[in-house]
């Protein structure tokens, strides 16, 4: 099966912070995807902004070194070079005066027009502003910027209302990469278009919803911002609300951008208060066995003392007819035993057994696996093959995307890639809006505020396992268990 690639419109796109990793490793990589498929048109440019001083031909050369390591595959070819004749550079002042006019000057033509802010939170308002007074901004403009959007409800009020002092909430777009995954997209069309799982989708069926986000990976670069943050505040309030809001959401009127994110906002509205005994925190360490281990979370950050986790599981409940009863258990760390984002979807067990209990307990599971092999797995019952009684077994329905829809649906676009190309159209539905923000921000303080007040130091757990003995306890009293972690 091939996907259809349908062009976008000519643009100029501005990367503010054009020099920095997150343009290197995902930003600038993205686009040359979109131009290798023919979605990027040959009149588009890309502009790097920053404050480094280069000229033109050496911002095209690092950008290519960038782009031969981030996607190899296209070194050398027609392709990548034909990209880098849309890239330009600008020397530019996020807080000053100096090399505006020159950006200016890059637009001759009034078409549209997106300014991505890869840089610190801090720069959002002064880039908003300048771009506003150098009269950069027609009707075709837009924002994009990147997470941390705030640190707790106060400062995302106030970033909030630094954006919209300068531009529409119709033209700014808070980019939440998981939004753009295959699977969470494909997490809609199961639910809203297929009559075998909307019925069933309440608590009268559903006994409960495992989110899981696990990372092998420890904070690497990040330890001075993750140490400020912590995996709640990191990823539970953006990350793992947004695919709370699209398994419990209502079905929408039509898939329209507002229209999809009312009803994740009302989600966020209904989550009821976590008490302290339904919340796990973690540390990871060392092995020390192992001499070549990872260092410890604490060694990482380089705070001996530090009481930031980077694991968090917890239980919550969202107050609606739908849902009512149903707990949702979310858990996300770093230095777990693999990779893993997934949605499992526990079905009650049938009210009746008539196989007697030689034949054991079943159920039936949905699994959305968002990385790193997307794909949706149904796991039935049916009878275990042989003469020997009625013996049954568990086995799963798998639509692994690459097997189930041909070699190239392995193939799926970078969730950046997707978003970006949606920045370009105009479409707002898989970008967070300000007051689901704050929303968010509004149910996640006083968990953080809880832990501070009654001093609690997060658990130690091991690299490589899955977690804390505390997050087992948590899910273990309401006599269920999490699911395994599994790359």
């Amino acid at each position: 099966m091939v996907s259809r690639v349908i062009p976008v419109d000519a643009f100029d796109l501005v990367v503010f912070g054009g020099t920095g990793d997150l343009a290197r490793r995902k930003i600038l990589p993205a686009l040359l995807r979109r131009y290798c498929v023919g979605q990027i048109p040959p009149n588009a440019s890309i502009i790097g902004a920053a404050r480094s001083g280069m000229e033109r031909a050496e911002y095209q050369e690092f950008v290519r070194i960038a782009l031969q390591e981030f996607v190899p595959e296209k070194t050398g070819t027609a392709e990548l070079e034909g990209f880098l004749e849309r890239v330009d550079y600008v020397q530019i002042d996020a807080r000053g005066t100096d090399g505006w006019a020159d950006l200016v000057a890059r637009f001759p033509q009034d078409r549209i027009r997106a300014f991505y802010f890869s840089v610190s939170p801090v720069l959002f308002g002064d880039l908003a502003e300048r771009i506003r007074s150098n009269g950069l901004v027609n009707d075709r403009t837009r924002i994009v910027v990147e997470k941390p959007f705030g640190r707790d409800l106060a400062t995302a009020k106030a970033l909030n209302a630094a954006l919209a002092a300068h531009f529409d909430e119709s033209e700014i777009y808070r980019i939440d990469h998981y939004l753009g995954k295959e699977t969470v997209q494909n997490l809609m069309a199961v639910r809203f278009g297929n009559m075998l799982f909307e019925p069933l989708w309440n608590s009268q069926y559903v006994d409960h919803i495992q989110i899981t986000v696990a990372e092998t990976v420890g904070v690497g670069g990040r330890g001075e911002y993750y140490d400020q943050s912590g995996a709640m505040r990191d990823m539970v309030q953006n990350h793992l609300m947004q695919l709370l809001c699209l398994i419990a959401m209502e079905p929408p009127a039509k898939f329209d951008p507002d229209a999809v994110r009312d009803e994740k906002l009302k989600v966020i509205r209904a989550l009821g208060e976590v008490a302290p005994y339904h919340i796990a925190r973690g540390q990871y360490e060392a092995v020390p066995s192992n001499p070549q281990a990872q260092p410890s979370y604490r060694e990482a950050v380089g705070n001996p003392r530090s009481t930031t986790e980077s694991y968090v599981a917890l239980k919550a409940h969202v107050s609606n007819w739908r849902w009512a009863g149903t707990p949702f258990y979310l858990r996300t760390g770093k230095r777990l035993s693999a990779r893993s984002s997934t949605i499992d979807v526990m079905f009650k067990d049938a009210p009746h057994s008539i196989f007697g209990e030689s034949a054991g307990r079943h159920a039936n599971r949905l699994s959305i696996r968002l990385q790193p092999n997307e794909g949706i797995t149904l796991t039935v019952t049916i009878k275990e093959p042989g003469p020997g009684g009625m013996r049954l077994v568990d086995v799963p329905l798998d639509m692994t995307f690459a097997e189930a829809l041909g070699p190239t649906a392995g193939e799926t676009a970078d969730a950046y890639e997707r978003l970006i190309m949606d920045v370009i159209r105009g479409n707002q539905t898989l970008f967070m809006r300000g007051d689901e923000v704050e929303a968010a921000w509004a149910w996640t303080d006083p968990i953080i505020d809880g832990w501070n007040a009654r001093g609690e130091v997060p658990e130690p757990y091991e690299t490589g396992s899955s977690g804390p003995a505390k997050a087992d306890q948590l899910i273990a009293r309401d006599r269920r268990v999490w699911q395994g972690i599994k790359p």
